[in-house]
């Protein structure tokens, strides 16, 4: 039995609305500085696993996210590109918001929790490569 057929059929619509809408966030965080792509695009592959075969199926197919969400599933594993990138990006946002924030506390939160969240990031694994 596959893990989505598990789910009780009256909840699939549910899974599949949430992958679909985090796939959508994830898409919107490509060009919208601060919004997580990542996280995303993991959730909508985590719910899409129960929601909707088709899509699930073509996020691991995928020439971008495929990789990304292979290694997560199968190690928690994230890459040290994608960890410079998210690492960088966040950085970016952190001066952004220094810079624009009408009060110094809000850009100083939302650098806290970024912050907390690259600690996160880079304790994680790397992805174990097999030898060819």
């Amino acid at each position: 039995m596959q893990e989505s057929e598990s789910a009780p059929i009256r909840f699939r619509w549910a899974w599949w609305l949430l992958a679909y809408a985090s796939l959508g966030l994830g898409l919107v965080g490509i060009v919208v500085p601060g919004l997580p792509t990542v996280p995303f695009v993991l959730l909508s592959a985590w719910a899409a696993a129960r929601g909707s075969q088709r899509l699930h199926r073509w996020l691991l197919a995928h020439r971008q996210f495929g990789p990304m969400i292979r290694d997560w599933q199968a190690q928690g594993a994230v890459s040290r590109r994608a960890k410079w990138l998210a690492t960088t990006m966040m950085s970016a946002c952190a001066v952004i918001m220094f810079l624009t924030a009408p009060k110094l506390w809000m850009a100083a939160t939302g650098t806290g929790i970024m912050a907390v969240v690259a600690t996160w990031l880079w304790l994680r694994p790397e992805p174990r490569r097999e030898p060819h």
